[in-house]
């Protein structure tokens, strides 16, 4: 019995399954493909929404389904089975960590004229947090934006943006005074003149996902597209990163156990010295160690999720869980990799694809150092 088995019902169990059919029938046959292009189709993204795949936490008037954050986290670690993880980041981007500021900050009027086209994959998000010199540290953000009539004007740059060179409608957080923490979030549409895809990145990894440097240069935006209370936007942001981090632990999870369940099967089956490596004592034996550890860490995203459906203080945790499962992952993909010996370094095996994808969850959504330097704080 899984460790996951006493926080959930059937119903998560049936989405389970219904994200499986769907990577099996629309994703792990084309992703090749994807990741050569730099990007998912957006037609796979629609049918995701066709099938209520898009907007399980949103609200049910605009096609989502109300629901709460370990039904998400199911979805994160089905769709987190496939071996392609910049189709899953594009995702989960989409989902848990851009759409949520319209559904907990947006207007009656705002979620009306959004939030559907976001649930059927017809308007794709990015989150805009992340600049040149401000990472981990939301305050520091140098992007400002100041009132000018019944228009807001931005200006400045965001870097690392994850659908950010496809994305249909971004969320913006800039500075709009000067305290540290003085800063409002803004929606921005596509094609907003003085905003622009400055520069697509290419990356180590995460090949099918587009991330992108943007640019905001006197961008006049209407004042009815601030997001929330002018000056609230840093609280919006450190509430929305448990949400995030809880969809990255199980991103990480999910890689691992993938790539176990692929090395078992690679061990039991490869002949070396008279025998598999599953013969091999001292290789049964570190998987099971890694096995155990995914094990334990899984028990604890599936703890924090409880949680967090249940309105409590999770920050601590969530930081805690963050930098464990983003390290995890590095260690299980490289023993698993070297278990398959230089088959795992032949580019377009699924091993050596979960290796260059892992090395990213101990770095995005908050590198391992800051995680524990938040959970410390809070002692």
């Amino acid at each position: 019995m899984g460790a996951e088995s006493i926080y959930l019902t059937p119903e998560h169990e049936l989405l389970r399954e219904q994200v499986a059919r769907f990577l099996a029938r629309e994703v792990e046959p084309h992703a090749e493909a994807w990741e050569r292009e730099g990007k998912v189709p957006r037609e796979v993204l629609r049918k995701m929404g066709a099938a209520g795949l898009l907007g399980l936490m949103h609200a049910s008037e605009h096609g989502g389904a109300g629901a709460d954050a370990l039904t998400n986290l199911v979805f994160a670690e089905a769709l987190s089975q496939s071996t392609y993880g910049g189709f899953v980041i594009t995702v989960l981007v989409h989902t848990d960590m851009a759409s949520p500021h319209l559904q907990h900050a947006g207007t009656p009027a705002q979620r009306a004229r959004y939030m559907p086209g976001i649930t059927r994959g017809e308007t794709i998000t990015a989150v805009a947090i992340t600049e040149p010199g401000a990472g981990s540290d939301v305050a520091g953000l140098r992007t400002t934006a100041r009132r000018d009539g019944e228009h807001w004007v931005l200006d400045g740059r965001k870097l690392f943006i994850t659908n950010g060179v496809h994305g249909d409608l971004y969320f913006v957080a800039a500075r709009t005074g000067a305290a540290r923490h003085a800063i409002s979030m803004f929606i921005v549409e596509k094609g907003t003149p003085g905003f622009q895809v400055d520069r697509a990145l290419e990356k180590t990894g995460w090949l099918c996902s587009d991330t992108a440097e943007l640019a905001f240069e006197g961008c006049r935006i209407p004042a009815a597209n601030l997001l929330g209370e002018e000056g609230h936007g840093f609280r919006a942001v450190m509430q929305n990163f448990q949400t995030e981090r809880i969809a990255l632990g199980a991103m990480a999870i999910g890689h691992a156990q993938q790539a176990l369940r692929l090395t078992l099967d690679w061990v039991r089956a490869r002949q070396a010295f008279g025998a598999t490596l599953w013969d091999k004592q001292a290789i049964r034996q570190r998987l099971a160690m890694l096995d155990a550890k995914t094990r334990a860490a899984r028990a604890y995203l599936y703890h924090c999720a409880w949680l967090a459906a249940r309105g409590r203080d999770v920050v601590q945790d969530v930081s805690m869980l963050k930098a464990l499962t983003g390290e995890l992952v590095g260690e299980v993909v490289q023993a698993c990799q070297q278990f398959h010996g230089g088959s795992g370094y032949v580019r377009g095996t699924a091993i050596e694809r979960l290796w260059r994808d892992a090395r990213i969850l101990a770095i995005g959504g908050g590198a391992t150092e800051v995680m524990l330097d938040e959970a410390a704080k809070r002692y």
